[in-house]
């Protein structure tokens, strides 16, 4: 059973959603977006929520009539429903993607509360460009909506002028500006992206920083009149305000990792490997670790974003053995299939095999937060690195004997 969506509701379009001119044709100006959903009242708020983009708003109500739709007409994007009877979205989904006409069309997911975000993940698998829970904003539902119907458009031009480069020099140098002013759009809007995420995250860590800013005064000028519960509270507002702040840090950083401009060089892995081990041997240095580094593995690729990478996976080697007396920590390079592949091992608390899948996804956790601090944003880094890179990484464990991290690196992608 779907969820209602929750927004202003204004008066519906015609149940078949589209405004057709005179002649029985939409307008040239007007592309389709179709909605999946099996609850009536469910595309009726989409259709309120959309119908000020003047678009044609097509209706679905299941997976099957959604595909039948796709089989005559091309669409701006879907606005899909995962919940349904018979055929649930991500069923469908995977047939759009199998279809040539319909592999491209931008997907957006709309579906319940998922507090573990493994339907999200299984929604981007299957090809989702984003993936909204009920109840959404019916702004946000409108802005990214607008911008795959401007996309679409634009498209639509571009292809109408790549026709016209039939009938001169002229044509073609239209199509040239047009591109290049697509480009300024999309520059112009990633910066104003960055802008805006740097200005939400100034804004986040002010008001923490004078929350644990407060709790330290509180505690220093008041900490005796307080009694034992008093202090713990306090504690915890502090603890509580740290962690936000990290969190926030983590997750800017993670946004960087995607456009950071990409530097190919010869790395040395061992000595990024052993440096970062020798500062990990400072931190905590009355604990025993047995740490391995394979002399002389090199890598070409970009040496910062690699540091970045073996950066996290060695601290995650070094949170999950600190419970383990005789710690051991190993960096190495084997050759699989005649590709160098790269690995971080460690004798620590291991993991699941059947949720290793989980480990790369942002704020996903297979261990208490009690048990092992973290954000859950270290390895979804390193992912997204290794992606960059041209590469794979994935993990092999076993619960209570330890954990390794592999990688290969390929070409880089820009």
């Amino acid at each position: 059973m779907a969820v209602p969506i929750a927004g202003p509701v204004d008066l519906p379009l015609p149940r078949g959603g589209a405004r057709l001119g005179p002649d029985g044709e939409a307008p040239p100006e007007r592309v389709n977006v179709l909605l999946v959903d099996d609850q009536p009242a469910n595309l009726l708020a989409l259709e309120a929520m959309l119908q000020g983009l003047d678009q044609n708003l097509v209706r679905a109500e299941s997976g099957r009539e959604a595909l039948k739709r796709l089989l005559t007409d091309d669409f701006a994007v879907i606005l899909l429903d995962v919940k349904m009877p018979d055929m649930d979205g991500f069923e469908t989904a995977a047939l759009i993607r199998d279809r040539d006409k319909s592999r491209d069309t931008p997907i957006i997911f709309l579906t319940a509360a998922d507090k573990t975000h493994t339907e999200a993940v299984r929604g981007y698998a299957v090809g989702a460009v984003d993936y909204l829970v009920k109840p959404v904003v019916p702004e946000f539902v409108r802005s990214k909506v607008s911008v795959f119907v401007e996309l679409a458009k634009k498209s639509e031009l571009l292809r109408r002028q790549a026709e016209q480069l039939r009938e001169g020099e002229q044509a073609a140098r239209e199509l040239a500006e047009t591109r290049a002013e697509l480009v300024r759009d999309l520059e112009h809007k990633n910066k104003e992206l960055e802008s805006f995420s740097y200005a939400v995250s100034h804004d986040l860590r002010a008001p923490l920083r004078r929350i644990e800013a407060f709790g330290r005064a509180l505690l220093e000028s008041q900490g005796e009149r307080m009694d034992a519960d008093g202090r713990r509270f306090v504690d915890r507002i502090q603890e509580a305000s740290r962690l936000m702040l990290q969190l926030i840090d983590d997750v800017l950083h993670l946004s960087k990792v995607s456009r950071a401009e990409l530097r190919q060089q010869d790395v040395d892995l061992s000595a990024l490997a052993t440096a970062i081990l020798d500062r990990l041997r400072e931190s905590e240095p009355a604990r025993v670790v047995e740490a391995r580094v394979r002399p002389g593995v090199t890598a070409v690729g970009d040496g910062r974003l690699l540091r970045v990478a073996l950066t996290n996976l060695l601290e995650n080697a070094w949170k999950f053995t600190a419970r383990v007396p005789a710690t051991r920590i190993e960096f190495g390079m084997a050759v699989v299939g005649g590709d160098p592949t790269y690995y971080v091992r460690d004798n620590g608390a291991g993991f699941d095999m059947a949720y290793a899948d989980r480990l790369f996804g942002p704020f996903q956790r297979l261990h208490l937060a009690s048990e092992f601090p973290g954000t859950g944003i270290g390895l979804a880094t390193v992912q997204r690195i290794i992606h960059r890179l041209g590469g794979r990484v994935w993990a092999e464990g076993l619960v209570g004997q330890g954990a390794t991290f592999s990688f290969t690196l390929g070409r880089a992608r820009a």
